[in-house]
């Protein structure tokens, strides 16, 4: 995800906050799936599904599509 980053906000034309939002919500939940993978406590897995939320949330708005339905 780090090179998708890079290449988005180099060649892609992205700008920095732009990339972030649409990436980073899909970093925590890979990071909660790793702790689902190896066994750690339930925090461990829940805190970065809750952090995802609201970064997705920001990217939804910022993009202006958090009033559709789909």
């Amino acid at each position: 995800m780090l090179v998708e980053f890079i290449w988005l906000t180099t060649r892609g034309g992205w700008r920095t906050r732009d990339a972030a939002l649409r990436l980073l919500p899909g970093a925590l939940m890979m990071v909660a799936l790793r702790g689902a993978l190896t066994g750690a406590a339930w925090p461990w897995i829940a805190a970065p599904l809750m952090m995802a939320f609201p970064v997705h949330l920001a990217d939804l708005r910022r993009r202006g599509d958090a009033g559709k339905v789909i």
